[in-house]
């Protein structure tokens, strides 16, 4: 692990982890609060590693300070939760037994899954790379596993840190496709929306995954709608169909641009598209489930009311109200149905 300032929730993670784990291996980049005398209550192994904004340097010394061959990292809000420390015992096992160097396994983030790095084998020589939203790059034997780590979060303020880091580092050299992914990402989390669009359109004009290239084109679609650019947000969500079959995500997306602009009927079409779309995470999407379920039905709820078919609008509203029964759009939709 590496970490900084985490005394709210670094005992919740190694709570979580310590009955499963070898060794606890924590690099410190400079805490100024509790956080590395909590450790020492887990570990005598906590090293302290100057902060050069740089996550994956940190990580490799993280890496380079422990003993075993299998090597798994954690953040200080992520937790294991109790039922998969058994799967955890049972993917070590499999590993020594299939003599795999790398596991990917589902990183559980809110109501997203996708999937990481989350084993490595120590002799595979394999490097975290990226400066922030690193990475290591597979290589070797690699296999997948059901065995997954919650990702909780904290309230720890971070700002823009990453911008920051990515700015820096875009000044002194060339960003390859998935940093320039990443960095579009940043900017418009930071509301850049145009210098966001202009990276985004960079990254999809050059090499790039196309799990990226897909999820670059819906973010891009937001950097356009939050300027009012409804035309332009339609044709980038569009243009996601050159990079691979189509997502729930991406679906939804155009059904509520269509619906926005009051162009219903095409809508509800794209909204039916997108209750088509099976989960695409094994492929390394940000897979959020409500994407190609719940929203779509609340949409199709608008819609086929709107459009003067009450009988589909409230079947439309029984689903979404058998998947999300307190969903706060469900609960208003159904006051809305007892007084009409």
């Amino acid at each position: 692990m590496i970490v900084k300032d985490e005394e709210q929730v670094l005992a919740r993670c190694l709570d979580s982890v310590q009955d499963a784990a070898d060794e606890i291996v924590i690099a410190d980049t400079g805490s100024t609060d509790a956080t590395c005398e909590i450790a020492r209550r887990y570990t005598d192994k906590v090293f302290f590693v100057p902060w050069t904004d740089d996550f994956s340097a940190a990580r490799n010394f993280s890496f380079s300070r422990a003993g075993g061959d299998l090597l798994m990292w954690l953040d200080a809000d992520d937790v294991i939760l109790p039922d998969m420390l058994p799967r955890l015992a049972a993917l070590k096992a499999r590993m020594r037994a299939e003599n795999a160097d790398m596991a990917v396994c589902r990183y559980v983030n809110g109501g997203c899954a996708y999937l990481r790095e989350r084993i490595m084998r120590r002799s595979a020589g394999f490097r975290w790379e990226g400066r922030v939203h690193e990475c290591i790059p597979p290589h070797g034997k690699v296999i997948r596993d059901e065995f997954a780590v919650h990702h909780l979060g904290s309230d720890k303020p971070r700002g823009a840190r990453n911008l920051h880091i990515y700015q820096k580092w875009r000044a002194e050299q060339p960003l390859g496709g998935r940093d320039l992914f990443y960095y579009g990402r940043e900017l418009y989390y930071n509301r850049l929306y145009t210098e966001a669009a202009a990276v985004l359109e960079e990254m999809l004009a050059g090499d790039g995954w196309y799990v990226n290239k897909i999820e670059a084109c819906r973010v891009l679609a937001d950097c356009f709608a939050a300027q009012g650019r409804r035309e332009r947000a339609l044709d980038a969500l569009l243009h996601a169909f050159r990079y691979g079959l189509p997502r729930g995500s991406i679906c939804h997306a155009i059904g509520r641009n269509l619906q926005e602009a009051g162009r219903l009927r095409e809508a509800v079409w794209w909204y039916e598209r997108a209750l088509d779309c099976p989960d695409r995470s094994a492929e390394g999407d940000f897979d959020l489930p409500e994407e190609r379920t719940l929203f779509p039905l609340l949409g199709l709820t608008y819609c086929h009311y709107a459009l003067g078919e009450e009988a589909l609008a409230r079947e439309c509203h029984a689903r979404a109200a058998a998947l999300a029964p307190e969903h706060p759009s469900v609960l208003h939709n159904a006051a809305f149905f007892k007084t009409h």
